[in-house]
């Protein structure tokens, strides 16, 4: 067999081969013996059709067969010959096959481009301390009071801002035909000062008391978000059924006793300040795992390759379309240019196949590997987290050809374990 490789850039190649007609005219009169077992021919018992006259009668279809059986095999030991691994399922074109002619095709397909990760220590990653200031506490106890305030019933005065009321309400807008329309909503609940409010909505109903009713009336802008109700002017009919104020609890001991297990606020104190230094120091690490992944980007200069990039870009907007079904928002109906989400993934999507593509070659280097026994604890876990047994899981991953992005997920996560290790620490 003769084969010739040529190199189109760095990472795209062709392989030009030509299988020898011997081989060839082996492959069609073993075709064509098969042929004949099954073959349905006037004139011709069954299984006794000469291998000539089925070579005529199914010439297409076994030559067909010929090169979907030699080139695959062809393609295979070259590559491997060469030491050479396709990212992707070459392309097979240029074919040429004929009896008693040799088999010619063109197989083209992306390598990895050569990649150096250089010396790992000269990976340089800020170790930052996790540590919180008094104020960061002071802000995160604030949060606990405010979250754990209760709405205390108001009688002797009016309506102020912050105030929850609760108000029988009718409102009168013009319909599609001109017409007033009327709609009526009992107990309905309003916190005065939240930015839903329509606009001048909230100075209507200040200082109002529980049993006093009011109408006035709401001019929209004609810039307000609701397309329906900008430059109009609705009629409100409010009447107030009940006032309650916000009562933030105090800060003291009895707080403190009410939110767990604590003795004092002392002790609430020192918990909430281990919490936040836990919190700080994931981040860190976040940061700078993030950091090592983008000094790993930037040490492959070689353009990465277009099937590699076009995937990272793909599994991002199938994420994306995943969280937004998971908050009940439909895909096809937000107003989103896709062509544009996609272009701008680029860049980002371009970074993260360059590092997967260092980690992958030190992977290989330093012999990381991933056992079966590792991928299934991976499913047990992933199982558990979405409530679905691990048998559903893997046979889905099996499915969708999954398993492969598990096993790569864990050796990269391994070797990014192994670099952080290696790298200086400032």
């Amino acid at each position: 067999m003769k084969t010739e490789f040529i190199d189109l850039s760095e990472t795209r190649k062709n392989l030009v081969v030509e299988i020898p007609s011997t081989v060839v005219d082996a492959e069609i009169e073993k075709i064509a013996r098969d042929y004949s077992k099954a073959a349905r021919i006037p004139g011709f018992r069954p299984g006794k059709v000469p291998p000539k006259v089925v070579r005529q009668r199914f010439r297409d279809q076994i030559l067909h067969d010929v090169a979907h059986g030699l080139i695959p095999r062809a393609v295979d030991e070259a590559l491997r010959e060469r030491g050479v691994e396709p990212v992707d399922t070459p392309d097979i074109k240029d074919v040429v096959v004929e009896e008693g002619q040799p088999l010619k095709f063109t197989a083209t397909f992306e390598t990895v481009p050569p990649i150096d990760p250089g010396d790992y220590a000269s990976l340089t990653l800020h170790d930052k301390p996790a540590a919180v200031d008094d104020g960061a506490v002071e802000q995160a106890l604030s949060q606990l009071r405010e979250r754990a305030a209760r709405y205390e019933p108001v009688d002797e005065r009016g309506v102020e801002t912050g105030d929850s009321v609760v108000v029988d309400l009718e409102r009168t807008a013009s319909g599609p035909d001109g017409a007033p329309q009327t709609d009526k909503h009992d107990a309905v609940s309003v916190d005065i000062g939240a930015p839903a409010n329509p606009p001048g909505f909230d100075d209507a109903l200040l200082g109002l008391t529980a049993g006093e009713r009011k109408s006035f009336d709401v001019s929209y802008p004609d810039d307000y978000s609701i397309g329906e109700l900008a430059g109009s002017t609705v009629k409100y009919d409010a009447s107030v059924k009940s006032i309650r104020k916000r009562a933030v609890p105090d800060l003291d001991d009895e707080f403190a006793k009410d939110l767990g297990n604590f003795e004092s606020l002392e002790g609430l104190r020192t918990r909430v300040r281990a919490d936040l230094e836990h919190e700080q120091m994931h981040e860190n690490e976040r940061e700078m795992r993030g950091e090592l992944l983008k000094q790993l980007a930037e040490r492959v200069t070689v353009d990465v390759p277009p099937t590699l990039l076009e995937r990272e870009i793909d599994r991002r907007v199938e994420e994306f379309v995943r969280r937004l079904i998971e908050q009940q928002v439909d895909p096809m109906r937000t107003n989103i240019n896709w062509e544009e989400f996609r272009d701008k993934q680029r860049q980002a999507a371009t970074a993260a196949v360059k590092s997967a593509l260092v980690l992958d070659e030190v992977a290989r280097r330093e012999n990381i590997a991933v056992s079966d026994a590792d991928v299934d604890e991976e499913i047990t876990r992933y199982a558990e987290r979405s409530g679905r047994t691990a048998a559903a899981v893997r046979a889905r991953l099996e499915k969708e050809g999954g398993l492969g992005r598990i096993y790569a997920g864990i050796r990269r996560e391994r070797t990014v374990e192994f670099l952080l290790s290696r790298a200086t620490r400032t």
